[in-house]
């Protein structure tokens, strides 16, 4: 997970420790060189003098520090710059992640002895944070405390894993004591039905469903009354892919919004499409305001830019992590969760 990511900001971490080691060595020949002139005895030299003055200037050494400036971070940041970029990260990001580790480096004072690499790393992490964590909702809390049945409304574009993330999260959720129907309202793609259909066989969730080409509007609306008539938790809600250019299925999308005002849209996309999932969920929210994102397949995201940029350029929060093909491959979103592995 992450692996190219990983490699560039090891490498972004080694330039600035070569850059600060080779600054902090230049200060201790000349400060070794200017105490020695110094302490040099003007008359005579005893043995137990000597071991003085090299006990005064070990001590000198050790303690030394120095500043580091923004000369010495020029060029690894522009480096970090280019390699952000190549890793799909969203330039605002990139921007800010820049901006972050700027202010955190750049007037530092750092021992001969300690590890320019914590520092930066530190710096890295403490950028990340700030661009993963925003304000928003909870999946768990608004689960727990609205009204039942929960509404939540799935979209997203096809071929992202929104079907078998729904899935997922409906293994979840019966593990934690919910109950839950899902509505297939993604009544065009073909085989849509049964591959839902067939998920929830395997999971024991019943599935409302209507013919192919139905009205998905209608499809939802039936499910949110059946759990009504029968007290289940949470309504689960498939719709069909689409692009956000395609004008009538963004209108028909607002419809579904309006019929069944769900508790919670998810935006559905793969992490492995970089700055493709984060225009897309920029477009979506745009469109219906998305409480959240889900993203499918980090396991098999060596760039790492859709889960560093999606949150920020959305304002709303990474819900989940898609991590595997089983039912029980879903994460829930913590940036220190995704930080450690970018970081192991």
């Amino acid at each position: 997970m992450f692996g190219k990511l990983k490699e560039k900001l090891t490498n972004f971490k080694k330039n600035v420790s070569s850059t600060i080691k080779e600054k902090l060595t230049k200060e201790e020949k000349i400060t070794k060189e200017e105490k020695i002139i110094e302490a040099e005895p003007p008359t005579q030299k005893v043995e137990e003098e000597k071991k003085s003055i090299g006990e005064k200037i070990k001590s000198l050494v050790v303690e030394r520090e120095v500043t580091i400036t923004e000369q010495d971070i020029k060029r690894p940041l522009e480096e970090l710059e280019f390699a952000l970029l190549e890793s799909d990260v969203a330039l605002v990001v990139v921007d800010e992640i820049l901006r972050s580790v700027k202010e955190d480096l750049i007037g530092r004072e750092r021992k001969l002895f300690t590890s320019t690499g914590d520092l930066v790393e530190d710096a890295l992490k403490n950028a990340m944070r700030k661009v993963l964590s925003v304000d928003g909702l909870d999946f768990d809390e608004i689960i727990r405390t609205s009204d039942k049945p929960v509404k939540v409304l799935f979209v997203g574009v096809n071929g992202t894993g929104k079907t078998t993330c729904i899935a997922k999260i409906g293994k979840r959720l019966k593990d934690l004591g919910y109950s839950v129907v899902i509505a297939s309202g993604d009544t065009y793609r073909a085989g849509a039905i049964e591959q839902i259909d067939v998920h929830a066989k395997r999971l024991g969730i019943k599935v409302i469903q209507h013919e192919k080409f139905s009205d998905p509007a209608a499809v939802i609306f039936d499910a949110v009354k059946y759990a009504e008539a029968r007290h289940i938790d949470v309504v689960l809600a498939d719709t069909a892919g689409r692009f956000h250019t395609n004008v009538n299925l963004m209108d028909q999308l607002k419809k579904i919004r309006r019929v069944i005002d769900p508790d919670l849209i998810i935006f559905v996309d793969e992490a492995t499409a970089g700055n493709d999932a984060v225009e897309r969920a920029k477009q979506f929210n745009e469109a219906v305001k998305i409480d959240g994102s889900i993203l499918t397949k980090t396991d098999a995201d060596s760039k790492g830019g859709a889960a560093l940029s999606i949150a920020h350029c959305t304002s709303k929060p990474i819900m989940f992590l898609g991590t595997g093909q089983e039912y029980t491959d879903l994460v829930k979103f913590d940036p220190e969760w995704l930080i450690k592995r970018i970081f192991e």
